[in-house]
Order: structure tokens, then C-alpha cells, then sequence
């Protein structure tokens, strides 16, 4: 069964249409299931993913500066430190045990895929409101969530075990609940209580399937290590 992350989420999930799926049961995400991913693939992925993480981190901490409430701003604070002292711990892990320090891990070159996406997210926070960081942030943080409960209920025997428990797990699925609340929050707090009524809603749901589609394209730089 599919997590439930919210009306907005929701929302903006359908209006990705195959996008997201596209994302969500990508053959990157695929191969992690069954296990077939190759392992080079995948320490590769990991690589590029601490470097977006680091990136990822700083969008959610300029939507504090973005935040109109004591609460909102909460919530984002949460979400950084929820980034930097837990999931990229995970990287830092199970790089270690390939032979990848971190030392290397902050020393590797960023890929294009990375780029676009990274800056893409820190840009619609820069050049807009709290609603298009958020709409561009959403797809990674539940996707996330998504793919890891899925993956947990689905997967047998598969090597890559510790990162579908990371994202199935009480701490990141509370997160992804948490920032449902603050999506649902911040959107009746500025739209209304029918933003899909609201001039912005197309273009919110544009930017979310945009940042949906960069996360497909990270997936397939995954591939192509």
C-alpha cells in the first residue's frame, strides 16, 4: 500500500502523471529490489547522492528563511538536521565499507544530472516563494518514502537491504509525514482552502513534475557510472 503523504502531495503526484512512476519504479530502483542493481552502479549513485544531499540540505535551510511561522520554520530545520545527521550517515556507511572515505566522498566531482537537479531546486527557492521550494523539494523527500516502503514490502534477499530499511524505517517515514503536514500547512495558509481554484496551482504542479522528471535523470546517471 502506498503511504499517505498528504492531499497536496497527493495532489501533485497525480498531476506528474507517468513522470512519476517513472521516477518511483525506475530500473535503478528496480534492480535495488531484486537485486540485480550492479554494485559499481550503485556506489556510484551513492557518491553522486552525498554530494545532492549536501546541496539538498541547503534548499531546506533557505526554506526557513522562506517560512512565513515559528512552525513552518521548525519543520525545515528539522528536515536539515534530519539530512545531515542521519541519511548522509548512510552514505558515509556504507561508502566506508567499499573503501570510499569521506574525504573522497567530498572530493568527487559533481555529474551534470546532479547540477541540474541541485541548482534547479536552490534556484525556484531563490527566485520564488516558500510553495515553489516546496513543490520543487517534494518529489525527493517522498519519493523517498515511496520507494523505500514499497521496496521493504516487496524485496527478498537483496544487497542493498540498508538503504530500503533507511527509507522504510520510523525515522525517515516520520519525516516524510512531517513535511505532508507542513506541504498541506503552507498551501491552505496561502491558497486557500481550494488551491487547485488558485492562478499559482498549474505552475506549482509544473515545477513538482519538472524536479520529479531531474529525479529520473539522476537515476539514469546512477546507471552510467
Amino acid at each position: 500500500m502506498m503511504p499517505d503523504y498528504g492531499s497536496t502531495f497527493g495532489k501533485w503526484r497525480a498531476a506528474a502523471g507517468e513522470t512519476w512512476p517513472a521516477y518511483t519504479r525506475h530500473a535503478f530502483v528496480e534492480g535495488m529490489r531484486d537485486g540485480t542493481l550492479p554494485r559499481a552502479a550503485f556506489l556510484h549513485y551513492l557518491v553522486q547522492d552525498y554530494i545532492f544531499l549536501i546541496h539538498f540540505s541547503r534548499a531546506w535551510a533557505l526554506a526557513v528563511t522562506k517560512a512565513d511561522t515559528i512552525e513552518e520554520m521548525r519543520l525545515c530545520a528539522g528536515t536539515v538536521n534530519a539530512l545531515i545527521d542521519e541519511e548522509m550517515k548512510l552514505h558515509i556507511g556504507i561508502c566506508a565499507e567499499a573503501g570510499i572515505s569521506e574525504a573522497d566522498l567530498a572530493r568527487a566531482e559533481e555529474r551534470t544530472e546532479n547540477l541540474a537537479y541541485t541548482r534547479y531546486v536552490l534556484d525556484a527557492g531563490h527566485s520564488g516563494d516558500f510553495l515553489d521550494l516546496l513543490a520543487a523539494l517534494a518529489p525527493c523527500v517522498m519519493g523517498y518514502g515511496e520507494i523505500g516502503a514499497r521496496l521493504k514490502a516487496e524485496a527478498t534477499e537483496t544487497p542493498y537491504q540498508d538503504w530500503i530499511d533507511t527509507y522504510a524505517g520510523d525515522d525517515y517515514q516520520g519525516v516524510c509525514h512531517a513535511v505532508a503536514d507542513l506541504l498541506d500547512g503552507a498551501v491552505a495558509r496561502r491558497l486557500g482552502a481550494s488551491p487547485e481554484n488558485s492562478p499559482r496551482w498549474a505552475a506549482l504542479c509544473a515545477r513538482f513534475t519538472v524536479a520529479t522528471r531531474l529525479e529520473v535523470g539522476f537515476w539514469d546517471m546512477g546507471l552510467n557510472p
